[in-house]
């Protein structure tokens, strides 16, 4: 459940400055756990064009995205990765949260609320992957009803470095997959 003053939207193309400016104000504290960045991604029209491809993906039924607002102002982000249907019926997980917003469980409500929309979107089972050193990203997906189920060496290019990470899956339901086209 998203906290009282808060409110999760659908990324749409009018978040574009207000994510450039969150990514900015939060540009020293979400490094050590993003890909190293070019500047102009911390721009307005470096996140209009990071909007527009990450909507390309939604349209496409690849993925789906929210941001968490607070007075409008981008606080953080949660976004479903790498949608693959068939008899998978799958996908990955992926959130932040603004450095001055974070212990407020905000990470957690941000993985409820994707895992939410994932049942509803038919997925039978959530990923994620945590850096093995981010503890605090690993008890938000623990409490948010992950489990941890392996570790993957050189996982992903994280801060200019193949990093390994510690990966965690949660399982939606056990029906039938209702979407079994590619």
């Amino acid at each position: 459940m998203i906290p009282d003053g808060y409110e999760v939207q659908v990324l749409a193309d009018d978040h574009a400055s207000a994510l450039a400016a969150a990514y900015d104000r939060n540009r020293e504290h979400l490094a050590p756990w993003d890909p190293v960045r070019p500047p102009a991604f911390f721009t307005p029209a470096g996140q209009a064009a990071d909007v527009v491809a990450r909507l390309d993906v939604v349209r496409r039924g690849l993925g789906a995205s929210w941001v968490l607002l607070r007075g409008g102002e981008v606080v953080g982000r949660v976004n479903l990765n790498n949608i693959v249907r068939g008899v998978f019926q799958s996908g990955s997980v992926g959130y932040w949260v603004d450095r001055d917003h974070v212990g407020r469980g905000l990470a957690t409500a941000l993985v409820g609320h994707a895992a939410e929309r994932a049942d509803e979107l038919g997925l039978h089972r959530l990923e994620a992957g945590t850096l093995t050193h981010n503890l605090a990203s690993q008890a938000v997906l623990r409490h948010s009803g992950f489990e941890e189920f392996g570790r993957a060496p050189s996982y992903l290019f994280i801060a200019g470095q193949w990093r390994d990470h510690v990966l965690f899956q949660r399982l939606l339901h056990d029906g039938p997959p209702g979407n079994l086209v590619d």
